[in-house]
């Protein structure tokens, strides 16, 4: 898996169905695409008005949400001890 991409196959709330939105994950047992619950938050909705609208529930919203949060931990990065990261000044 490529750094960035997230592996939605390991979401629980979600599933991808071949003649179902093209292919595209969808939540469980629907033809919204998850992509939705992004582009209209990011459009300024609340998570009640994505619900009210397209008909899926908090726990699927919120799963999908932590879900996305989780893959943006990225492992620690070590420290760069080489000569060129020294901010030392010679007298």
């Amino acid at each position: 898996m490529a750094s960035g991409t997230l592996d939605w196959s390991q979401c629980p709330a979600v599933e991808s169905v071949p003649d179902r939105g093209h292919g595209a994950w969808v939540f469980k047992n629907t033809r919204m695409p998850v992509a939705t619950v992004f582009e209209n938050l990011e459009s300024g909705a609340t998570i009640e008005e994505i619900m009210e609208w397209f008909d899926v529930t908090r726990e699927q919203i919120i799963t999908v949400l932590e879900f996305a949060a989780r893959s943006l931990d990225a492992p620690p990065k070590p420290l760069d001890h080489s000569p060129l990261s020294a901010h030392a000044h010679s007298l």
